[in-house]
């Protein structure tokens, strides 16, 4: 299926502006909650199957890596997704702080030079053929899901609010 819309270079330079702008405030949050946390709360499971915070951001960066880096701009695919979940701690915050930072810049550069084309063209990701467009509302998805996860997690370590919604003031009548 071809996307007419998409074929038109204002829309497909409107979605992904609008992509790119909503995705820094979670990365933003997520940097906020690693920052609150200590080395073991990173890593710290609720229970054996569930993941830490640590492990989501390991696969939240394997995920743009894979989907975006790789499936859209072209650079080798050498994601080892179970690695993501099999990890039990032994990165360092810093270290985790610089690999979701590097990979989100990586991952920006390829959505700011994409086209209308490149949205409607066909890519084999993960063994899924996609358009561009649903590759790009996968990573989209997925990377609000684990860090709204991410955000619980630091929400049941701290015990408390972390402030990190905050609404349009009130318009006056």
């Amino acid at each position: 299926m071809l996307l007419t819309n998409m074929d038109n270079p204002r829309i497909a330079a409107l979605f992904l502006t609008e992509i790119r702008r909503d995705l820094r405030p979670y990365h933003r949050r997520i940097q906020h909650c690693l920052g609150l946390l200590s080395e073991e709360q990173i890593w710290w499971r609720p229970n054996r199957a569930s993941n830490s915070a640590g492990n989501l951001v390991l696969h939240l960066c394997g995920n743009m890596r894979q989907w975006i880096i790789s499936g859209l701009g072209g650079a080798p695919d050498l994601r080892a997704r179970d690695a993501e979940f099999a990890a039990r701690g032994g990165i360092p915050r810093r270290a985790l702080l610089r690999r979701l930072d590097s990979t989100f810049r990586e991952a920006d550069a390829v959505l700011r030079r994409l086209s209308a084309r490149s949205l409607s063209r066909r890519y084999v990701i993960q063994g899924y053929r996609v358009t561009g467009l649903a590759a790009v509302a996968h990573v989209y998805s997925h990377f609000t899901y684990h860090a709204g996860q991410i955000l619980y997690i630091a929400k049941l370590q701290r015990a408390r609010d972390l402030r990190l919604t905050k609404l349009p003031a009130k318009r006056k009548r």
